[in-house]
């Protein structure tokens, strides 16, 4: 049997893989067990922001490796606090972290941190406000969060209640806010899964001010769209905002399962011991790895690179755009976080995501008829140029096919 059937034999078919297996990864690069290079264009979901192997890593796993690989937390863990600071003094000054393994956990802990503060409020609050087509995770506390049909489906859900609102209807989340009293607000600001859409910088501001006119807390799941993806360490920070607490994983880890939330100083005492735990987070290997990709991306001006790199890909994906508005509707995005709309049928979407295989390169498709890329952040000039090489070409043979 090839790897597909062993796959298929061994493994519960959860997702629709690519028919390639990976042998390994390099700079940008995945390689599959025949020897065929693809530039990773979506790296393990915003996971990979430094690529594959980067040099900085490597030698932080082989440091950490020879020191231990996982403590009990009953043992103060030095690479966590290292990070924990990191993460508190360029967000919520005062706050406090709590690790987890994934961003799903990381939704989790939020939901119950929310559920404590509750109990302290002297009116009563309770259930969470989520935006339409949000995604927060797939576990039972995380999936009732999650505004996606096919995700949600009818698995069993908590007793929390749900709001869904429309993204940037400040009136209809005004009035929710008013009449059922929720507790907190959860949303990306910048729409993943839902359809890579962005929030306006004005709407995340007034619906801070909702948030404090009505005693709601604002939380803000930057668990795909943190750690430099979106141009800035996490995406909030293009608005003038304070979030009271932040989701945070993915490209944290450094490749590694890592996640975890950032709460505010007026939340920081809400979790005791005994309220919450997880045995392997924070993993000692993964928080090490989250120190080397604070200090790639900031100390050694990765993020200021990668803003240049995006913002020419940006460039070169509109020029396509107009070129050949009949397949492609629009551009849209933040930073290496960019979702290509096409006005094709899921179906021709599909074949131009298989094609751009053939071809060498790995992109994901979102709601259907969306190409979202995900690169790193280690994203080369001369590789976009390959990349949009192939793209047009691609885009330009679908034309001539749909006319």
């Amino acid at each position: 049997m090839n790897w597909q059937e062993r796959d298929m034999t061994y493994m519960m078919s959860t997702y629709n893989r690519m028919p390639i297996a990976i042998e390994k990864g390099e700079g940008n690069y995945l390689f599959d067990t025949e020897g065929n290079q693809y530039l990773d264009l979506f790296t393990g979901l915003a996971v990979n922001v430094l690529g594959h192997s980067h040099p900085d890593i490597v030698q932080t796993i082989k440091e950490q490796a020879e020191k231990f690989l996982h403590i009990s937390n009953v043992f103060l863990n030095k690479p966590a606090i290292e990070l924990a600071e990191r993460l508190v003094t360029h967000t919520l000054p005062n706050g406090k972290v709590f690790f987890t393994n994934s961003g799903a956990e990381a939704t989790e802990a939020a939901i119950k941190l929310v559920h404590k503060w509750t109990k302290e409020q002297k009116e009563p609050k309770a259930g969470v406000i989520v935006l339409e087509k949000s995604f927060h995770g797939r576990t039972l506390g995380a999936l009732k969060l999650t505004r996606q049909p096919g995700v949600y489906q009818d698995f069993p859900v908590t007793s929390t209640p749900v709001y869904e609102v429309p993204p940037h209807d400040l009136k209809q989340l005004e009035m929710v806010m008013k009449k059922e009293q929720p507790a907190a607000i959860i949303m990306e600001p910048v729409l993943g899964s839902g359809g890579i859409v962005p929030l306006d910088v004005t709407y995340l501001t007034d619906v801070a001010q909702l948030c404090k006119q009505y005693g709601v807390l604002f939380c803000m799941d930057e668990i795909q769209t943190g750690i430099g993806r979106t141009g800035k360490l996490f995406a909030y920070q293009y608005a003038n905002v304070s979030p009271d607490l932040i989701l945070f994983a993915k490209g944290i880890g450094g490749g590694l399962p890592l996640g975890g939330i950032i709460v505010s100083e007026s939340l920081a005492h809400l979790f005791q011991p005994g309220d919450h735990g997880t045995t392997f987070a924070p993993s000692p290997l993964s928080a090490a790895l989250g120190n080397t990709v604070f200090r790639v991306l900031l100390e050694k001006g990765l993020l200021e690179e990668a803003n240049v790199q995006s913002e020419y890909l940006w460039d070169k994906l509109q020029v396509i755009k107009d070129t050949y508005p009949e397949v492609i509707d629009s551009i849209r995005g933040k930073g290496m976080m960019l979702g290509v709309v096409t006005r094709l049928s899921p179906e021709k979407t599909k074949q131009l995501q298989k094609q751009m295989l053939a071809d060498g390169f790995l992109v994901d498709v979102t709601q259907q008829t969306i190409i979202r890329l995900l690169p790193p952040l280690t994203l080369k000039r001369e590789e976009i140029d390959e990349f949009i090489n192939r793209f047009l070409a691609n885009v330009e043979t679908i034309q001539k096919e749909t006319v």
